[in-house]
């Protein structure tokens, strides 16, 4: 067992991060029971971060001819041989995105009651298939995920309007694969792990009604066209989808990522507590919720003892007001760095599993009980970086900034406090 005194706290975390997200790549999420091949075609279709990585994956393992379509995002391809991989916008689609849609849709509609078709699903895929409903034009529905990232809606609630302004989510896939059986393969991105909700579930039925986008839209105050709200309210759902002929499976989830981690903590002899992998609230409320927890550890009477690391996942959410940079890990590490205020022997690191914190070209970051002394040493106000929504500054200026790459998988976010 490795006593605390002579683990390098940076080393430790990212190292925790590694080993979970390797833990939830594709070539290990795609492990599990293949089905049997069909007496027709098998054709593969996908979309979402991983979904180069999975049709990779599943090539390698499946003993029969096959052909497709995935799109995933810019930067995130990866070798096929069957597969075609097409690259798209993400988070904000583009016209790639439609045309690629477009030709999953046509290859959807073409099979028959002999063939099968394999649906590779991950966090991402709502940007990624783009499909527009009937009315609806890509301008507009860029406009609409523009206010909606801004907005610091959940995922189950963008995801709820972006399937009332689709021709291919919430079932609709489904319905154009009909009469051949599907069998849908899932990374999951989001808390619960709901199949309907992970990439707007184009194979899932959507029990989700035109209501309930519309409410949504009207509590971000996101004011839509009247083309828009015509499409949402003409209530052209996918309608039900037979669970018994399209199959869903989820392959993997920020629950496996984080006992990977856990797992690498106890071979460090570092005890670790998964807090939870469905933490879905803002970034700045969490970092108190995960500051108050560490203090009471710290004390004594918390949920465990040092050395300790307190692990969770799930997605946060970030209400833009600034005009800074930086994802919603940055703001959490930002926000936590203030609440803990130099609370000693403590270290935090928070990193989306893509490798990508929002728009940023970094995965997140690393913050140490130093970190605020250090950055107003530098001339910086924490506070007020924070109120501009401009971590990335305050971690840039303590080379604290985690660089990974796109990492061909997405299950959402990443968090470690060491408490030593």
């Amino acid at each position: 067992m490795i006593q605390h005194k002579t683990l390098d706290p940076r080393r430790f975390l990212r190292e925790l991060f590694q080993a979970g997200v390797d833990a939830v790549r594709a070539e290990r999420a795609m492990e599990g029971e293949l089905p049997a091949p069909p007496a027709g075609r098998t054709i593969v279709l996908g979309a979402g971060k991983a979904a180069a990585a999975m049709a990779s994956a599943f090539e390698k393992r499946w003993p029969a001819p096959l052909e497709g379509l995935v799109v995933t995002r810019y930067g995130h391809g990866a070798a096929t041989r069957s597969i075609e991989v097409v690259e798209a916008s993400h988070p904000v689609p583009d016209q790639n995105g439609i045309d690629a849609a477009r030709r999953i849709m046509a290859l959807a509609e073409s099979a028959d009651e002999n063939d099968l078709v394999v649906v590779l699903v991950s966090g991402g895929a709502s940007a990624l298939l783009t499909a527009p409903a009937r009315g609806v034009t890509l301008e507009q529905k860029q406009a609409i995920n523009r206010a909606l990232l801004r907005s610091g809606a959940p995922i189950t609630e963008m995801n709820t309007v972006r399937r009332h302004l689709s021709a291919v989510k919430g079932g609709r896939l489904a319905k154009l694969i009909d009469p051949a059986p599907s069998v849908t393969l899932v990374i999951s991105d989001v808390a619960g792990d709901d199949p309907a909700v992970v990439g707007s579930g184009p194979t899932v039925a959507d029990t989700t009604r035109a209501g309930d986008a519309l409410e949504i839209l009207a509590r971000y105050r996101i004011d839509v066209p009247p083309a828009v709200q015509a499409a949402i309210e003409s209530g052209r759902g996918g309608g039900p989808v037979d669970p018994e002929r399209h199959r869903v499976r989820v392959v993997a989830s920020a629950r496996t990522m984080l006992e990977a981690a856990a797992a690498h903590a106890l071979r460090c002899g570092v005890h670790p507590v998964i807090l939870a992998d469905d933490f879905e609230i803002d970034a700045d409320s969490l970092a108190q919720v995960h500051a108050g927890i560490a203090r009471q550890v710290a004390r004594g009477d918390g949920v465990t003892t040092p050395p300790c690391v307190l692990l969770s996942g799930g997605e946060t959410s970030v209400s833009v007001r600034g005009k800074g940079r930086g994802g919603r890990n940055g703001q959490f590490l930002l926000a936590l760095a203030l609440a803990l205020d130099g609370m000693p022997d403590c270290w935090a690191i928070a990193c989306d599993s893509d490798g990508i914190d929002g728009i940023e070209d970094n995965a997140g970051g690393v913050i140490e009980p130093g970190s605020l002394e250090r950055a107003r040493a530098a001339g910086l106000d924490p506070g007020a970086l924070l109120a501009n929504n401009d971590a990335y500054r305050f971690l840039e200026s303590l080379d604290s900034l985690v660089f990974t790459g796109p990492t061909r998988t997405n299950v959402n976010d990443f968090r470690a406090l060491l408490i030593v």
